[in-house]
């Protein structure tokens, strides 16, 4: 795309922040205004289009595509999007593990038993944890103590979250990094223990070691956008 503006500014609003493309309001892919939370977000989005130079790809936008997403798909979905997320904390990452090898074993115990251990007392969640093949069902109450800690989440929140689990393949890890228990690195080091154990007895892969970077690239812009809409 060829860039068709000279300055991008944040305008403020009633209810958030606007984003204004010489002076015309932005609007998201199904016309809505996008309107952000929080004044620095706003920034970030304006600086991302500023930044543009006379031709561009409209996927470099990363934030202004989770704004997008939270104005667009989470405010007229956001019941299924919490239920999505709550279903992954049914069949959990961390909940999963292996007997041998002892090495692997002990790591996964390592990076994953204080991610449950920072559940239980946080949301009172009780986990079960298998060794087997076939899934665990956990208790009732787990998936109603985790729905009840993401239906209170504003948009912009459940948008960065929907991105951050699904990279990280975990909604403990996901909440642990959004609530501050976890640094992003150390939740990433934690999804990652089986692949990593994998590439250190096999050697890596080039393809995977590529998708791997893209999505660690998309984990980082979505904890980005989530710090920014908090501030």
């Amino acid at each position: 795309m060829k860039r068709f503006w000279k300055q991008a500014v944040v305008v403020e609003q009633a209810d958030g922040f606007a984003v204004a493309l010489d002076g015309k309001p932005m609007r998201t892919p199904a016309k809505r205004l996008l309107i952000v939370p929080k004044r620095p977000l706003a920034e970030a989005i304006a600086g991302e289009w500023d930044a543009l130079g006379p031709e561009f790809d409209p996927q470099v936008l990363i934030l202004t595509r989770f704004a997008n997403t939270a104005i667009d798909r989470v405010q007229d979905l956001r019941d299924e999007v919490v239920e999505e997320l709550t279903g992954w904390g049914g069949s959990d990452l961390v909940c999963y593990r292996v007997e041998v090898p002892l090495e692997l074993a002990r790591r996964q115990a390592a990076c994953w038993d204080p991610v449950i251990e920072w559940a239980r007392g946080r949301f009172d969640i009780h986990l079960k944890v298998t060794t087997g093949l076939m899934p665990v069902r956990q208790p009732d109450e787990v998936a109603e103590r985790l729905r009840a800690a993401l239906a209170w989440r504003p948009d912009a929140d459940l948008a960065a979250l929907h991105t951050m689990v699904s990279m990280l393949g975990s909604l403990l890890l996901g909440l642990a990094v959004a609530e501050g228990f976890l640094s992003l690195e150390d939740a990433w080091t934690a999804s990652r223990v089986d692949e990593d154990h994998q590439a250190a007895q096999w050697g890596a892969d080039s393809e995977a070691e590529a998708r791997t970077a893209k999505m660690k690239a998309e984990l980082e812009a979505a904890h980005r956008f989530l710090i920014l809409a908090a501030a």
